[in-house]
């Protein structure tokens, strides 16, 4: 039953709506970034570790802003959290888009990962799980992600067009302008996006993060998501660049990365689905095993346009799907009275892998000229992820439990 304050039906909708358009704008252009690598380190003839360093950092700041703003989320709503992102990226694109010195190009991943920490599509998703039903959460967390992918699926040729029509500073200044589209979308949001602690309980975010680190089951997710950032950063980084190296069109790499997009739209509405049905974690467990297949599969046969596209589309099925199961299962085991936070910390680890992911691979590639170690810790690391998920509990754990003893 519905107090009085709880929003209506068509409040809720709109709110999903909203943002699932906030999740399309805010991980769109973010995610198909690394288009840029080769022509900006071409033209500015910088090595590409100088292009990966800063969207390693981009990655890291984000996971770590990521707990920050899920507790003010947690303690003030979701809505002005987003704001404050959607401003910050933006200010962070105009810097990239304006700038030749390595050294700020690198320091303004700073920027754009604080500010894309706070307006992220997972903010967004846990802002609409926490309005709907433990059965629709699942669903409607795979339709905030399935959006996001939307964006990448729009962003990754867009963002070629526009690189095409009017050079690498036209498009990335085109892009930052964008996040501030986020801002009317907004007032939806707010309009549902209750904070779920009050000043009372405030104080009690220490010891609950203390509480969910002592079960096993959300150490794990912990530890497997950064599986999933290695590979996600790794690959929108690297793949476009990846790709004219093997003497493809840049064209081919523009398309993978909207292929990827493309398909995990499916990918993100097969898995919240499944996770009403399904235990999250066998699917979790299923998704890693699937993606070290694909990627061993990739990098063993010969590189042809179709064999790029083949493996996007697979990829893309496999892409983001992780994210409600990881996120439903921090709901379902360490309840809702701190979720945003605690999804925070899980996705620093998502974003550590990240980090790595986008980095290293700049840093082996001007080492070696060749990214297959890369390639090969990717499948290693996949198959370790499929074992680390397996023995997660999805009952509810001491913290889930505190909250409905009260």
């Amino acid at each position: 039953m519905n107090n009085p304050s709880s929003p209506g039906k068509g409040a809720i909708l709109s709110a999903i709506v909203a943002g699932c358009i906030v999740s399309f704008i805010g991980f769109g252009f973010a995610a198909s970034f690394g288009i840029f690598l080769q022509p900006m380190s071409s033209d500015l003839q910088w090595p590409r570790e100088v292009f990966s360093l800063s969207i390693a950092i981009q990655a890291l700041c984000w996971g770590f802003a990521q707990p920050l703003a899920g507790m003010v989320a947690d303690r003030y709503g979701a809505a002005r959290v987003l704001a404050f992102g959607a401003v910050t990226s933006a200010l962070g694109f105009f810097i990239r888009g304006d700038v030749t010195d390595p050294a700020i190009f690198v320091i303004s991943g700073v920027i754009v990962g604080i500010g894309t920490g706070a307006c992220s599509f997972p903010v967004v998703i846990i802002a609409l799980g926490k309005i709907v039903s433990a059965r629709q959460r699942s669903l409607v967390m795979g339709l905030g992600t399935a959006a996001a992918s939307t964006g990448m699926l729009v962003a990754a040729p867009m963002s070629q067009l526009l690189l095409q029509a009017g050079g690498w500073q036209f498009a990335i200044n085109v892009m930052a302008g964008g996040f501030l589209l986020i801002l009317p979308f907004l007032v939806f949001i707010g309009r549902v996006s209750r904070p779920s602690i009050d000043r009372n309980h405030t104080g009690g975010i220490v010891p609950a993060i203390r509480v969910a680190f002592s079960d096993r089951s959300f150490v794990l997710l912990f530890a497997g998501f950064f599986v999933c950032g290695f590979h996600v950063a790794f690959i929108q980084t690297h793949m476009p660049a990846f790709v004219s190296d093997k003497g493809l069109a840049a064209s081919v790499g523009g398309w993978s990365l909207a292929l990827i997009g493309l398909f995990n739209i499916a990918g993100s509405f097969l898995s919240g689905w499944s996770g009403q049905i399904l235990p999250k974690k066998d699917v979790l467990a299923g998704i890693y095993a699937a993606r070290a297949v694909v990627i061993a599969i990739f990098i063993m046969t010969p590189i042809s346009p179709m064999s790029v596209y083949v493996f996007s589309a697979a990829m893309g099925v496999l892409w983001l799907s992780t994210v409600p199961l990881t996120t439903g299962l921090v709901a379902q085991t360490q309840g809702l009275t701190y979720l945003s936070t605690l999804a925070g910390f899980v996705f620093l680890s998502h974003q550590t892998g990240s980090f790595i992911g986008a980095w290293l691979g700049g840093r082996i590639f001007d080492s070696y000229q060749d990214y297959t170690p890369m390639w090969i810790a990717a499948v290693v690391l996949g198959v370790l992820a499929t074992l680390i998920h397996l023995p997660i509990r999805e009952a509810p754990g001491p913290l889930a439990t505190q909250a409905l003893s009260r």
